[in-house]
């Protein structure tokens, strides 16, 4: 089973993909309820897929993903990222895979 990692402040959203995600046979956690620090989280649970949101409260996903794509054994986790504003470019020049602009469709999501 693919397991996907989600990073979103909003914890609707993160209803939401979880039960979507799981209803297409996602193994699903969630980054920003877990105590900790996050890159120990993301090393342990290996996630095939990382769904990150640009803006997570007093975070900021642009600079997770950068500690990431800095780790030789991360390099290949596959980053999605996603924003209510238009940021495709400057995910892509920090490492992400995709960008998706909220709001967005479930097969937008799946492609």
């Amino acid at each position: 089973m693919p397991k996907v990692l989600l990073a979103d402040d909003d914890f609707t959203m993160v209803a939401l993909l979880r039960t979507l995600l799981g209803m297409e046979g996602f193994q699903v956690e969630t980054l920003l309820d877990k105590p900790g620090d996050m890159m120990d989280f993301i090393r342990s649970y290996a996630p095939d897929v990382f769904l990150v949101d640009i803006f997570l409260g007093d975070k900021n996903g642009l600079d997770l993903v950068k500690a990431i794509r800095s780790e030789p054994e991360m390099r290949d986790l596959k980053i999605i990222m996603v924003s209510g504003l238009d940021k495709r470019d400057e995910c892509l020049q920090y490492g992400a895979n995709a960008f998706l602009l909220k709001p967005y469709m479930p097969d937008e999501l799946f492609s």
